[in-house]
């Protein structure tokens, strides 16, 4: 995706390494650098629920603190992130076949079906993800 793109799907994957300097890398900084620029990136209703789970991890692991949990979550919320709901008939039929056609989990298949239904391309450090979305034929997003 080039920089003049303005929207695009994201997954947790991504969100959560600008959480960790470990994780971090140019791709996810890059992202972060065109949400800045006025991008919009859209996500599913499992979405917030990745990202609070992964930090909510890190805190029970001793790698951040309650306060950085609260830091980095209230950070996440200011960007411009589009959570898009998912309703039981779309998760229990279009969700479910592409989860079936890729082999993915349900969780993983409805960021796939946003990026297929809205058209747009998807951000993921997941190779699996990335695979799939190749696949059906969604472009990644690249910076």
């Amino acid at each position: 995706m080039k920089a003049a793109a303005k929207q695009f799907v994201i997954d947790a994957s991504v969100t959560v390494a600008w959480c960790f300097d470990d994780e971090s890398t140019t791709f996810t900084e890059g992202i972060l650098d065109l949400l800045s620029a006025g991008a919009v990136a859209v996500a599913p209703g499992i979405w917030p629920l990745e990202v609070a789970n992964a930090v909510l991890v890190a805190e029970r692991r001793k790698r951040i603190s309650v306060a950085q949990v609260t830091a980095l979550l209230g950070r996440i919320v200011q960007l411009r992130v589009s959570v898009e709901t998912i309703e039981p008939d779309r998760a229990f039929g279009q969700v479910l076949s592409v989860a079936r056609q890729h082999q993915l989990t349900e969780y993983d298949a409805a960021y796939v079906e946003l990026a297929l239904r809205k058209g747009l391309p998807f951000a993921t450090l997941d190779d699996k993800l990335r695979r799939a979305a190749r696949t059906a034929g969604i472009k990644l997003v690249s910076v």
